[in-house]
């Protein structure tokens, strides 16, 4: 996929989500842009951007040669009148917005009167929203998958096709990613961190914040979650930070499950309480994602949760886990 072509990304995306049929991608350096299979059948993509300001004869030259070979042309936007021509004279096209026609030798597929995602404000500055942060999270806890394709992306961290694509170009665009030909690196770590720290504290701990509770008992929180195997518990914060460092004496609890907090609090002997020194969390990252350990988060949210929290020592602790490597 050519550097400047990654809207094709947002197009099939949208197309995907409105006609409900799954699209395979394979970017190529070709004389074609990408290679799609809708329902077993094999098109050439040819990226076209800004096709608001070109006319149809210019679209029509450089198409006509590949009338016959299953291509599709995929364009950022297509004004209604281009797209009309497109179809009366028998082209195959797709928009930013999931507009198409595209013949198939055994279907067809017609959408028309979609605004073009691309063109929305809502779609704009994702990298620091909670697509972004998600997807963050895996790329810094996981940097191999860099190199992955945006398909493989999206479907780790369940966010859409269009979204991927978009946290990557803002990526590069503010300067945190290098491409070289299909390797990715990503650069001004510390000022990324600092980014998606303040992303976490402000947007995603409000929305997965399930309940304030405090332990009955002695025992550690982290022996009782051994205890409980079939439990899903991931400790982060200052637990997280004493087990990484062996630098903080752990006061206060976070935990993150998807499991019900009534059995959390049952098994794990915790009662409600709003001044409660135990603070159960959703877990919102990916199976893919790598954590710290046995029944620990990964260490970007523990890193996250213990600069957040304000607290000088659990600051120190975080700088100790930055300088041994998220």
């Amino acid at each position: 996929m050519y550097r400047d072509n990654d809207f094709v990304y947002e197009a099939i995306g949208a197309l995907e989500d409105i006609a409900k049929v799954p699209i395979e991608v394979q970017s190529s350096r070709d004389s074609f842009d990408i290679l799609m299979h809708i329902k077993g059948e094999e098109f050439r993509g040819i990226a076209r951007r800004n096709v608001k300001n070109m006319t149809y004869g210019v679209l029509h030259s450089s198409l006509e040669n590949e009338k016959n070979r299953n291509t599709i042309l995929i364009a950022d936007h297509l004004p209604r009148k281009i797209a009309s021509q497109l179809k009366e004279n028998g082209y195959n096209y797709l928009d930013g917005g999931g507009n198409a026609f595209i013949q198939g030798g055994s279907f067809f597929i017609l959408v028309e009167g979609k605004k073009s995602i691309l063109n929305r404000k809502s779609n704009q500055g994702r990298l620091f929203q909670e697509a972004g942060l998600k997807l963050l999270l895996l790329l810094i806890s996981n940097p191999e998958l860099l190199t992955k394709s945006y398909r493989y992306l999206a479907e780790k961290t369940n966010i859409s096709l269009g979204a991927v694509s978009i946290v990557f170009n803002e990526l590069e665009a503010q300067h945190f990613l290098i491409r070289d030909g299909k390797q990715r690196v990503l650069k001004n770590k510390s000022e990324l961190l600092s980014r998606w720290v303040q992303g976490y504290s402000e947007i995603i701990k409000p929305k997965i914040f399930k309940k304030r509770m405090r332990t009955i008992g002695n025992e550690s929180i982290m022996q009782r979650a051994k205890d409980n195997p079939d439990l899903e518990i991931y400790c982060g914060g200052e637990i997280g930070g004493h087990i990484l460092t062996n630098h903080l004496i752990s006061q206060n609890v976070v935990l993150y499950s998807n499991d019900d907090h009534h059995m959390l609090g049952k098994r794990l002997l915790l009662v409600p309480d709003d001044q409660g020194n135990v603070e159960i969390r959703s877990r919102f990252w990916s199976d893919e994602v790598n954590v710290a350990g046995d029944n620990l988060a990964p260490k970007l949210v523990i890193y996250g949760d213990l600069i957040s929290s304000g607290n000088i020592r659990n600051i120190e602790t975080a700088q100790r886990i930055l300088e041994n490597g998220l």
